[in-house]
């Protein structure tokens, strides 16, 4: 599975430097934001992200090319990771983090198996300009803000590309309004871990179209949004080993957990021009000292008018 999961990367590599007489069109866009304050109301630890894809290929029938290639995703994003008291980062704390992404996916199938390939470049620290961003939004409405301790002692610049892969295979029942989709997935470079967990999802909003995987919660989001059906109801649970976080340096005192898990739920629903997600994901202990895990809220609003 490895050796056939490289040859897939080498081949995006190859067809991103195709011609351009080999008209590709984009046909698909989708994102995500994701904030504490839209679950638990605290501003800490994975305290926000934002995730956007931009598709491209040659049209789309409902179901994945056998090539890897034929489609290729955009993937860009932004986090910022924070201790839980951002005035006075404690001892046995994370530290402020700040990340900045942007990548090259492919998405297709083989084996009656859906794959997703790619390589980020993730950029950490201070260069990200996060902490200022951050400051500046919380000035405005109103609230505290990352002290001058907590952002000199925040996790220093880097640049880390990043491998991302992932196998799922979905199983519907009925009509096709249930489906449930096991996955396993690789990451190697800013985070480095392997994680198994599934995706079940009632109703028919989604069926045939392209879901991309949110990197903080693993809630998946839509790219081609169709007419088809008014709702899903979505849950899914993973779980992690984890061979090292750039996150969480030794430098920091602050020791990365072997294991990690992840547990969510969310609703998408469509009337029309207008659709909505909101998901809550519950996401467990990162390191060590961590005292608890914590609630994450995710959200899309589109209106198209």
């Amino acid at each position: 599975m490895l050796r056939y999961m490289l040859a897939a990367c080498l081949a995006l590599t190859l067809t991103a430097q195709e011609s351009a007489a080999q008209t590709r069109e984009r046909i698909g866009y989708g994102r995500l934001i994701t904030n504490d304050y839209l679950a638990d109301g605290s501003d800490r630890w994975r305290s926000g992200s934002f995730a956007s894809s931009r598709i491209w290929g040659r049209g789309w029938s409902g179901v994945l090319p056998q090539q890897p290639g034929e489609i290729l995703e955009l993937r860009l994003g932004a986090e910022i990771i924070a201790p839980q008291n951002l005035a006075n980062r404690a001892a046995d704390d994370r530290p402020y983090a700040g990340a900045l992404s942007a990548g090259l996916h492919t998405h297709f199938e083989r084996f009656g198996s859906e794959f997703a390939l790619g390589v980020d470049i993730v950029l950490v620290g201070p260069q990200t300009r996060l902490d200022q961003f951050q400051g500046a939004f919380h000035d405005l409405v109103g609230v505290s803000k990352a002290s001058a301790r907590t952002r000199a002692e925040q996790v220093g610049n880097a640049i880390s590309p990043t491998f991302v892969g992932e196998a799922g295979r979905e199983v519907t029942f009925g009509s096709g309004a249930t489906r449930l989709r096991p996955f396993i997935e690789a990451r190697a470079g800013v985070e480095t871990l392997v994680r198994a967990g599934v995706d079940v999802t009632f109703g028919d909003l989604g069926q045939g179209e392209l879901m991309i995987r949110d990197t903080v919660t693993g809630q998946r989001y839509r790219t081609m949004p169709e007419d088809f059906g008014s709702f899903a109801f979505v849950m899914g649970a993973d779980i992690a080993s984890v061979a090292s976080s750039k996150f969480l340096p030794a430098s920091s005192g602050v020791e990365v957990r072997g294991s990690r898990a992840r547990v969510r739920g969310g609703m998408h629903w469509q009337g029309g021009p207008a659709a909505v997600f909101y998901g809550l994901t519950w996401l467990g202990k990162e390191f060590e000292s961590q005292d608890e895990g914590q609630f994450v809220g995710s959200i899309r609003i589109d209106l198209n008018f």
